[in-house]
């Protein structure tokens, strides 16, 4: 029986992946910053279920609610860094002061918890980090070019994680979801308009923006679905370092990979004349 801590459960992919693990009879360490909102996912599964309060922008509330699960648990087998928001402005029409607070807890926030996490991994060499990142941690679109910089950001830290850590035993897997529905064009980003909207990007950032929300409940990703293939590949023999979520993440990924070959290819000669010239 594994024991999993999950941030962000109150709703979307955190939520369903909870309900998961304990229908599947792992516990899971059930965490929101307002625990009245999973309560009813604790319900019915004490001894196996703990509901606890969670902010990852607040290292005190890393610390107890790491602490709390090795004490009741006696210590932390997968940890899913699922907590985030998104926002949506033009990059020149975004404000520092959402930008940090998306940093905060897209980027530093999971960077935390993963630190506070990995002692007791290493002491059992076993352990599994699943980082939640995005196909927009891939390729980049319109209007949440922040977003994406977050989710590019856990890429890299992830990337170089797994490789520090696989000679311990301990295995990262990034989550890329495509369009689900989880609220996160939503309840889950910043609801209101850029304090200045800029006219020329009325056809790019604030087309986008426009049609991430009208999208919001129709998107083709099953968050259920995606908690059953999440776990699934946690708990297979060589899980992925990366786990696409979804057809419309699967066809981008690709679609990206395509369109990077393609420019390095067409502009090859011009690279390799940056090398000092081979001596003969």
């Amino acid at each position: 029986m594994r024991t999993w801590l999950i941030t962000g459960c109150s709703t979307g992919f955190g939520r369903e992946l909870a309900r998961t693990v304990l229908a599947r009879g792992d516990r899971a360490v059930v965490t929101a910053r307002n625990t009245d909102q999973i309560k009813d996912l604790c319900d019915g599964a004490e001894g196996r279920a703990l509901g606890l309060p969670l902010d990852v922008t607040l290292p005190e509330q890393i610390q107890v609610a790491v602490a709390t699960a090795q004490e009741e648990f006696g210590g932390i087998d997968v940890l899913v860094n699922n907590a985030g928001i998104g926002y949506f402005a033009a990059v020149e029409e975004s404000t520092d002061d959402e930008i940090r607070r998306m940093f905060e807890i897209n980027v530093f926030g999971l960077a935390a918890l993963t630190r506070a996490v990995l002692p007791g991994m290493r002491r059992r060499r076993t352990g599994t980090i699943v980082n939640f990142s995005s196909v927009g941690g891939l390729r980049s679109f319109p209007a949440v070019g922040y977003y994406n910089a977050t989710k590019f950001a856990v890429e890299g830290l992830s990337e170089a994680l797994w490789q520090e850590v696989a000679p311990l035993g301990i295995k990262v897997l990034l989550a890329e979801p495509g369009p689900f529905r989880t609220h996160w064009a939503g309840r889950s980003a910043n609801e209101t308009l850029p304090e200045r909207e800029i006219a020329d990007y009325a056809d790019t950032a604030g087309a986008a923006r426009a049609s991430f929300r009208q999208n919001t409940g129709n998107e083709p990703g099953d968050p259920t679905r995606a908690a059953e293939a999440i776990f699934t590949a946690v708990t297979a023999d060589n899980p992925p370092h990366r786990l696409l979520l979804g057809s419309p993440a699967y066809d981008m990924a690709l679609a990206k990979l395509d369109e990077m070959r393609t420019e390095f290819t067409a502009w090859e000669d011009l690279t390799r004349s940056a090398d000092f010239p081979v001596q003969n």
